[in-house]
């Protein structure tokens, strides 16, 4: 669906997991990744946004090609890029993924050892920060 990602990473359960880009101040420019868990008669139950810049996905781009800490596109991706290559061309996802394992762990526990069984004995060593812990203890709706 466009920009959004709706996955079942449990069979037999209600709940889906939907990731979206996150926007930023500036148009067509996106930041992040905004995972929410969904159920489909109460909605969304939990959510969190992942910064590129925070999981360090452009960081090794944004030293290459010299740009400063305050350029509007430090840390970000836009609709415009090089004809033939993809947006997001010199990303590193590692920290990105690592950090959604962290989250789909909680809320889809299983889930990567069902779909990846390999991801694990394949995947480099990178120390990833962790997850921002939900203000005001465990969310309720």
């Amino acid at each position: 669906m466009g920009n959004t990602y709706l996955a079942a990473p449990t069979p037999g359960t209600h709940l889906r997991l939907r990731i979206d880009f996150t926007r930023t101040i500036y148009a067509d420019t996106y930041g992040g990744l905004r995972l929410a868990v969904v159920h489909p008669d109460r909605g969304e139950i939990d959510a969190v946004t992942l910064s590129f810049l925070d999981h360090g996905t452009f960081h090794r781009r944004d030293v290459a090609s010299n740009r400063p800490l305050n350029s509007s596109d430090h840390g970000t991706f836009s609709k415009y890029h090089r004809p033939g290559q993809p947006p997001w061309e010199g990303a590193e996802f590692t920290g990105v993924r690592d950090a959604i394992e962290r989250y789909t762990a909680v809320w889809f526990p299983g889930a990567w050892a069902a779909s990846a069984p390999g991801w694990a004995a394949n995947r480099s060593t990178h120390t990833v920060p962790a997850l921002p812990a939900a203000r005001g203890g465990a969310r309720t709706r």
